[in-house]
C-alpha cells in the first residue's frame, strides 16, 4: 500500500544521479533538497524510469572525446565560435570547460508523493500520489520540484511503479496522435525499444493492426505478446516477411501509418518506411532517426512525413510549463499534461499494460552500476526503474535539507550597519551560481587568500554541488535564507535573475551584510526607493553593483591618457548585443524587465564614470525592433553621450566599441582588446594580448578589500542609484517619446 502522506526525511541531503559531461563519470551524489517554489509542488520520488533511448544517448555522448562531442553537437560548436568572436578564445575556453566539467541531471519520468504545495498549486494536496514529467524537473532524485502543468494525479488502482512510465507513455501517445490512426487500419512500428513498445500497445488499444521491426528478437516477441500481428528483424529476410504480412492483411494496399521509433545513424528505418507504406500514408518520426529521405520513393507515394514533439503541445513553452498557463481544450484538446493523464487513465482501465516492460527495479544507490551495464549491453531489457526509500506514513513538517546546517543569525544581526570582516579573511556567501557567476566571478574569488567561500544557495540542487566541487564552498543549500542569516558570512553576492535583485539586496542589508549584486540593482523606481529606505533605516549602505567595465585595465588606461580636460566630451557607445536564444529567461519582459533594463546599466555607468557625473536628462528611441535602443544622455558639464544597443547584428562582430572626443583629443576602445588615444602628443595604443578583460578581477579586488578593511565601497551609492535611475529613465523615454529626468 502506498503511503498517502509524507514529510521530510530529516537527513542532511538527498540522493541524485548526476553525470559529468566532460569525463563521462556518472555518480549518485548527496545534494540539498530543492525548495518549493510558487506554481508547483515538491514531490518525493517513489520510482523513476530510465529512458534507455534518450538518456543512454546522452550517457554515451558524454564519454566521447572533445572532438567527438563537437561532432555530436554542431549547434554548440557554433555557439562557441560566436562567443570567441566577442569574448576572445581564452574566456570562451574557460567558460566552455566550466560548463563541461560539471554534473548535469538525468531523468524525466517518475511517480512520487507530494510533500509540499507551493502558491498557485492548490489543486494538489500533501500526500497526493502523482506522476511527473520534464528533463529539468522529474529527475532521478529523491525530491523534485515540479510545476503544475507537468504533474498529474495517479488514478486509483495504478501501481506507482507503472505510473512512473507516464512521461514516456505521453511521448508514445503524442506520436500516435500525430499519425491519426483509425479503427481497422494497419500500422508498422520501426524500433521496438521502450517508446516503440508503448506505441504498439496504444495502437492495439485503438483497434489498429500492428506489425513491428527491431534488431533484437526479444523485443519482437515482447511486441507480439502485446498484440502485434508479427514482428521481425530489419534485414532482407525479415523486411520481406513483414512486407508480406502487411500486404496480405491489407489486400496489397500497404501500411496506413509507419512510426519511426528507432535511433542510430543508419538510414535504414526511413527507407524501410517507404517500402512498407501505402500511397499517401503517414510516416511519423518519434525518435531521433536519421532522415536522408529517398526522394523518389517518398515523392512517388506522396508520403506525409510528420514529427512528434515530445509529450505534446505545451512542450518547450515556458508560459505553459513554468507559468502554468493552460491551452483551452476547445483549441488544443491534447496538451502534454492531458496526454500524461490520458496515459494513466489507459493504465487504470487496463487498456494498456506496462508490467511486462519492467525489466528490473534497482535502488537509487545502484544507478551508476545500472547505467554502466546498460551502456555495455550486459543488462538487457526495455524498462528499468530506480526505486527510492519509502516515506514514512505519518505526515511530518517539510524541512529544507542542507549538506551543512547552521544556527540562524541572532535577532541582533538585523537592522545593523555592516561592519568590516573579522580577522584578515572575508567570508562570502553566494545566492545564485549560474554561468556568469561560475565563469566570471567565482574563479577570481576562489584564488584569493583573503576570501573564504562560505555558503552557496541555488534553486537547483546540482548547481550548488557543482559550485562547491569546483570552487570549494564550505556548504551548499537551496534556501537563500541560509546565506542571508548566517553570522559567519560577511558579504553576500546576489547573482540571480533580475526580478529578485532588489529584494535580496534589501534583505541582505537588513541582516547587516555587505552586498555585491549583479546588474541591475533594481527594475523600477519603486524598487530603488525600497533599497534607499532600507539603507536609511539600517544605516547599512555597503552596496556594490557589478558595473565592471569602469575597472577594465584598458579602459582605465585610456581615460588616464585622454585626460580629464575642461571641455565637454562627446561619447558614443555601440553595443552589438545580438539575439538571445529562443526561450531565454532574459526575454521574459513581464517578469525580468527588458533587455535594456537588464544590461543597459553597464554602458550608462561607463559613460557616466568617464564624464564624472550622472546625466541630468535622457531621451531614447528604437527601431522597429523594440529591443534595439538608441539613448542620448545629457550631462551637467555639457557632455553628450549616445548609447546604441543593437540586437540585430552579426554574432561574429565584436560586441562593444566606445569612442570619445573632446578637448582636442580622441579615444577608442575596441571590445576591451585594443585601446587607442590621439592627443597633441601623438597616438598611443595598447592591446590586451591575453584576451578581453572587462574588469571583473579588478572590480572584485576592490570590493573584497573594501569589505575587509571597512573602507568605502568601490562605487558610491549615489553613483549606483544615479545609473540605475538613468537606465530606467531610458525605458520610460522609449514609451513616452519625450525627454525624461532620471
Amino acid at each position: 500500500m502506498v503511503p498517502q502522506r509524507t514529510g521530510g526525511r530529516g537527513g542532511d541531503a538527498m540522493k541524485q544521479v548526476g553525470q559529468n559531461y566532460r569525463s563521462g563519470e556518472l555518480v549518485v551524489l548527496d545534494v540539498p533538497e530543492p525548495a518549493c517554489k510558487p506554481g508547483g509542488v515538491l514531490v518525493r520520488s517513489l520510482y523513476s524510469l530510465i529512458s534507455t533511448g534518450t538518456e543512454l544517448m546522452k550517457v554515451t555522448e558524454a564519454r566521447l572525446s572533445l572532438l567527438g562531442k563537437a561532432r555530436a553537437r554542431p549547434d554548440q560548436v557554433k555557439k562557441v565560435l560566436d562567443s570567441m568572436a566577442q569574448q576572445g578564445p581564452v574566456a570562451t575556453y574557460k567558460k566552455a570547460m566550466t560548463k563541461l566539467d560539471s554534473y548535469t541531471p538525468l531523468g524525466y519520468s517518475l511517480c512520487g508523493v507530494v510533500v509540499e504545495v507551493g502558491d498557485g498549486a492548490g489543486e494538489f494536496s500533501v500526500g497526493d500520489l502523482v506522476a511527473a514529467a520534464g528533463n529539468e524537473f522529474a529527475l532521478h532524485a529523491e525530491v523534485n520540484w515540479v510545476p503544475v502543468n507537468l504533474c498529474v494525479p495517479v488514478p486509483e488502482g495504478v501501481a506507482p511503479e507503472h505510473a512512473a512510465f507516464a512521461t514516456v507513455g505521453a511521448i508514445a501517445l503524442q506520436g500516435v496522435r500525430q499519425g491519426e490512426p483509425q479503427l481497422g487500419e494497419m500500422a508498422c512500428v520501426i524500433g521496438l525499444g521502450l517508446v516503440g513498445q508503448l506505441v504498439v500497445r496504444l495502437l492495439v488499444a485503438a483497434g489498429v493492426r500492428v506489425v513491428g521491426v527491431d534488431t533484437v528478437e526479444e523485443r519482437c516477441r515482447l511486441a507480439e505478446a502485446a498484440g502485434a500481428m508479427s514482428c521481425a528483424a530489419p534485414d532482407d529476410e525479415g523486411a520481406a516477411y513483414v512486407e508480406q504480412v502487411v500486404r496480405t492483411a491489407t489486400g496489397g494496399i500497404g501500411a496506413d501509418h509507419v512510426f519511426l521509433a528507432a535511433g542510430g545513424d543508419t538510414n535504414g528505418p526511413v527507407e524501410l518506411a517507404a517500402r512498407l507504406a501505402r500511397d499517401r500514408a503517414r510516416v511519423v518520426d518519434i525518435g531521433k532517426t536519421r532522415l536522408d529521405l529517398p526522394w523518389n520513393a517518398y515523392y512517388e507515394k506522396e508520403l506525409d512525413l510528420r514529427f512528434s514533439r515530445s509529450y505534446g503541445p505545451g512542450r518547450y513553452d515556458d508560459r505553459y510549463e513554468l507559468e502554468g498557463s493552460d491551452y483551452p481544450a476547445g483549441y488544443v484538446r491534447w496538451t502534454e499534461r492531458r496526454n500524461l493523464g490520458c496515459f494513466l487513465d489507459l493504465l487504470a482501465s487496463g487498456s494498456v499494460d506496462v508490467s511486462p516492460l519492467v525489466s528490473a527495479t534497482r535502488p537509487i544507490e545502484d544507478a551508476s552500476e545500472v547505467y554502466e551495464q546498460l551502456r555495455t549491453g550486459s543488462l538487457q531489457g526495455v524498462g528499468f526503474l530506480l526505486e527510492y526509500p519509502q516515506p514514512d506514513a505519518t505526515p511530518q513538517p517539510v524541512r529544507r535539507n542542507h549538506v551543512v546546517r547552521r544556527s540562524p543569525a541572532p535577532e541582533g544581526g538585523r537592522g545593523t550597519r555592516a561592519t568590516r570582516a573579522t580577522g584578515t579573511t572575508v567570508r562570502l556567501g553566494f545566492i545564485g551560481a549560474g554561468s556568469y557567476a561560475s565563469s566570471m566571478l567565482l574563479p577570481h574569488l576562489a584564488k584569493r587568500a583573503d576570501a573564504t567561500l562560505r555558503t552557496v544557495a541555488t534553486t537547483r540542487s546540482l548547481s550548488a554541488v557543482n559550485a562547491q566541487r569546483t570552487f570549494g564552498f564550505a556548504s551548499v543549500t537551496t534556501d537563500a535564507d541560509d546565506v542571508l542569516t548566517d553570522p559567519d558570512v560577511d558579504a553576500v553576492f546576489v547573482v540571480t535573475r533580475h526580478h529578485s535583485h532588489a529584494r535580496f539586496v534589501c534583505r541582505a542589508l537588513e541582516h547587516g551584510k555587505a552586498v555585491f549584486v549583479e546588474k541591475p540593482l533594481a527594475l523600477t523606481r519603486a524598487e530603488v526607493d525600497d533599497v534607499l529606505e532600507v539603507v536609511e533605516r539600517t544605516g547599512n549602505d555597503r552596496v556594490m553593483v557589478g558595473f565592471n567595465r569602469r575597472f577594465a585595465p584598458l579602459l582605465v588606461g585610456m581615460r588616464d591618457a585622454f585626460g580629464s580636460g575642461t571641455s565637454p566630451a562627446s561619447l558614443r557607445y555601440l553595443v552589438n548585443a545580438g539575439r538571445m536564444a529562443v526561450g531565454s529567461w532574459y526575454l521574459d519582459e513581464q517578469l525580468e524587465g527588458s533587455r535594456w533594463l537588464g544590461e543597459g546599466g553597464h554602458f550608462v555607468d561607463t559613460v557616466s564614470w568617464w564624464v564624472g557625473h550622472g546625466p541630468v536628462e535622457v531621451s531614447a528611441t528604437s527601431t522597429g525592433d523594440r529591443s534595439d535602443v538608441h539613448a542620448s544622455l545629457w550631462y551637467p558639464d555639457g557632455s553628450l553621450a549616445t548609447v546604441t544597443y543593437s540586437t540585430n547584428g552579426s554574432p561574429r562582430v565584436p560586441k562593444e566599441t566606445f569612442d570619445v572626443s573632446g578637448g582636442g583629443a580622441n579615444a577608442r576602445m575596441e571590445n576591451f582588446s585594443r585601446a587607442t588615444v590621439w592627443t597633441q602628443r601623438g597616438r598611443e595604443s595598447k592591446r590586451a594580448f591575453t584576451g578581453p578583460d572587462k574588469g571583473q578581477r579588478a572590480e572584485l579586488d576592490a570590493f573584497v578589500d573594501a569589505v575587509r578593511t571597512g573602507g568605502p565601497m568601490p562605487i558610491s551609492l549615489e553613483s549606483l542609484v544615479a545609473t540605475t535611475r538613468t537606465t530606467i529613465a531610458v525605458g520610460e523615454s522609449l514609451v513616452s517619446g519625450s525627454r525624461v529626468t532620471p
